[in-house]
C-alpha cells in the first residue's frame, strides 16, 4: 500500500498530522494507498515556502518564466503514459480518457508560454500636458487552487499554469480521492526548472480548505467542485479579503432539432453522456428532442447503443467507460435513478444491477437511459454525475429553449441542427456560459476562457484564456510627469484635462 504525503519547498514530504485517508481502486473497491491529510502547520509551511520564493520569481522576466513551461510541456509528453496510468488507477476512467485529461491541461501550459505577450499592458503618451500614463500587471503574490477528483490532471494545470506564469507562487489542494498525479506534476515542474517553493501541493480535507480560505498570506483562490461548496468558498474567501473564482455544478442540455442528423446526434450523446461514466461537469445529461417523431427516433437509436456500452476497469483497452469514483458516489447515483422510476420517468435502459465478473465489489454503474422525464423530477433538477441520460421531450423549439433557460445551472449547452438561423438565435438568446453548435461538449480551447453562468459560477473572471491572466494579476496604473521648466502653484481642485 503506497503512501502520498505533500509537496512542499520543492520536494515530497510525509504527512505529520497523523490523519490519513484511504485511496481506493474504483474497479475493485479495495484500498490501494493512503493520503495524508494536512494540518494547519503543514499548510503554513507551504505558504511560508511560497512567500519566500515568490518575489524572486516575480522579478524573473516573463520570457524565462515561459521557458519553464516549454520544458514542462515536453516533460508532460515524455511522461504521458505514466501519468495516464496513475490517473486511471485512482479515478477509474479509461487510459485514453486519462490522456485526454492530461492533454487538455497541457494545452493551457502551451498557452501560457505566450506570457511575455499576454502580460503586456497599455501606454498613453501625452495623456495631458507633459504627462504620460501607463498600466502594468503585477502578480497577486501567493494564490491557491482547490480542485475536484474528476480531472486530477487538467484542472490543476488550468489553475497553476497561468498563476505561475504571471509570477505568483501557488498552493494546490487537490482531491484526496486521486492525489498521485498532482504530486507528479509538481515534480515535473521542478524538473522543468521551476524554483522550489513556487508550486506546493498540500493534500487534505475541509480543514485544509478552510485553512486556505482564512490564511492571511493567500491573496486569491480558484475552486472547482459542487455548487454548495463553490458558494461557501466564494463567500468565505470574500469575507477574508481574497479574490475568488469558483465553479460549481451543471445540468447540461442538448437540443436536437427535427432537421438534425440523428446518427450524429446519437453518437454525440453517447460520448458526452457516458464518457468518463458521466463524471464531467460538461457532460450532457439531458437530451431535448423537438417533436414526437424526433424523440421516438432518437430513443430508438440510443437504447441499443446504451445497452451495448462496454464497461470495465481501466486495464481493459476496449472499455468505453469505467466505474464511478467511490462507493458513496455509486449509492447516490442509484438513489437518484430509483427516484426517477418512483416519480414516473420511463427507464428505457436499466443499468442498476450491472456487475462485472471478477470485479463484483467495484463501483460500477451500468448505462441508464430515461425517457419522458419532466422538469419536476429529481433526476432533472439534480446533477447526477453518473452514466445517466434523461430525455425530456419538447413540442417546439421555444419549449426546448425554455428548459435550459429556466434551469438553475448554466454551465454548458448544445444544439444539433442544420438550420443556421436556429443555431444563431440559440447562441444569442441562451443564458448559458458555454454553447455548442453541433458540438456536444463545448469546452473552449486554452486561448479562450472556460466558465458558466448562474449557479454554475461565482466570480467575475473565468479560467484559462485571457481571463486567467487578469485574475492572477493586479493592475497598477501610473501617471507620470517629468520636470519641464513649467512652474505651477498649488492646485486645490480636482485635476482635469481642461
Amino acid at each position: 500500500m503506497y503512501q502520498i504525503g505533500h509537496f512542499i519547498d520543492g520536494k515530497q514530504v510525509a504527512g505529520t498530522s497523523g490523519r490519513k485517508q484511504p485511496i481506493f481502486n474504483p474497479a475493485t473497491g479495495e484500498a490501494q494507498g493512503e493520503v495524508a491529510l494536512a494540518s494547519q502547520s503543514e499548510l503554513n509551511a507551504a505558504v511560508a515556502s511560497a512567500l519566500a520564493a515568490q518575489p524572486k520569481w516575480a522579478a524573473t522576466n516573463p520570457q524565462r518564466r515561459a521557458r519553464v513551461f516549454m520544458k514542462f510541456v515536453q516533460l508532460l509528453n515524455d511522461n504521458m503514459d505514466q501519468l495516464a496510468e496513475m490517473l486511471s488507477r485512482e479515478h477509474g476512467k479509461t487510459i485514453e480518457d486519462s490522456k485526454g485529461d492530461i492533454i487538455r491541461g497541457l494545452e493551457v501550459c502551451e498557452f501560457v508560454i505566450g506570457i511575455p505577450h499576454l502580460s503586456k499592458s497599455e501606454f498613453t503618451e501625452g495623456a495631458g500636458p507633459n504627462i504620460d500614463m501607463y498600466s502594468i500587471r503585477q502578480p497577486v503574490g501567493v494564490g491557491a487552487g482547490i480542485t475536484p477528483f474528476n480531472f486530477p490532471g487538467m484542472i490543476p494545470m488550468w489553475m497553476f499554469a497561468p498563476a505561475i506564469a504571471c509570477g505568483n507562487a501557488f498552493i494546490l489542494k487537490p482531491s484526496e480521492r486521486d492525489p498521485s498525479v498532482p504530486i507528479r506534476l509538481a515534480e515535473l515542474m521542478i524538473e522543468a526548472g521551476l524554483p522550489a517553493g513556487i508550486l506546493n501541493v498540500v493534500n487534505g480535507d475541509k480543514a485544509a480548505v478552510d485553512g486556505i480560505l482564512t490564511h492571511p498570506d493567500i491573496a486569491a483562490v480558484s475552486f472547482v467542485g459542487s455548487t454548495p461548496i463553490a458558494r461557501y468558498v466564494y463567500g468565505t474567501a470574500a469575507q477574508n479579503g481574497k479574490r475568488a473564482q469558483c465553479f460549481g455544478g451543471a445540468k447540461n442540455h442538448m437540443i436536437i432539432m427535427p432537421d438534425a442528423d440523428l446518427d450524429q446526434a446519437a453518437n454525440a450523446l453517447m460520448g458526452a453522456g457516458y464518457g468518463s461514466a458521466g463524471e464531467r461537469c460538461m457532460a450532457i445529461s439531458v437530451a431535448v428532442p423537438v417533436g414526437e417523431e424526433t424523440a421516438n427516433r432518437l430513443v430508438e437509436k440510443l437504447a441499443p447503443m446504451v445497452e451495448s456500452l462496454r464497461i470495465g476497469p481501466y486495464t481493459d483497452e476496449k472499455a468505453d467507460m469505467g466505474p464511478v469514483v467511490t462507493k458513496e458516489a455509486r449509492e447516490k447515483i442509484l438513489g437518484l435513478i430509483n427516484s426517477g422510476v418512483d416519480q414516473g420517468a420511463k427507464l428505457v435502459v436499466d443499468g442498476r444491477d450491472f456487475k462485472l465478473q471478477g470485479y463484483e465489489n467495484g463501483h460500477f454503474v451500468g448505462g441508464c437511459l430515461f425517457d419522458n422525464v419532466t422538469p419536476e423530477m429529481d433526476i432533472y433538477k439534480t446533477e447526477i454525475f453518473g452514466p445517466v441520460l434523461s430525455v425530456v421531450r419538447a413540442k417546439t423549439y421555444e419549449e426546448a429553449l425554455d428548459l435550459p433557460m429556466k434551469h438553475e445551472y448554466g454551465n454548458g449547452v448544445a444544439i444539433f441542427t442544420r438550420d443556421g438561423d436556429a443555431a444563431r438565435d440559440f447562441a444569442s438568446r441562451i443564458n448559458i456560459g458555454m454553447v455548442g453548435i453541433n458540438v456536444p461538449i463545448p469546452v473552449p480551447l486554452a486561448y479562450h476562457s472556460f466558465g458558466g453562468w448562474k449557479a454554475s459560477s461565482f466570480g467575475d473572471l473565468n479560467q484559462h484564456g485571457t481571463d486567467s491572466i487578469r485574475f492572477w494579476t493586479r493592475t497598477k496604473t501610473v501617471t507620470s510627469r517629468w520636470p519641464s521648466g513649467i512652474k505651477e502653484g498649488a492646485q486645490f481642485v480636482m485635476p482635469t484635462m481642461k
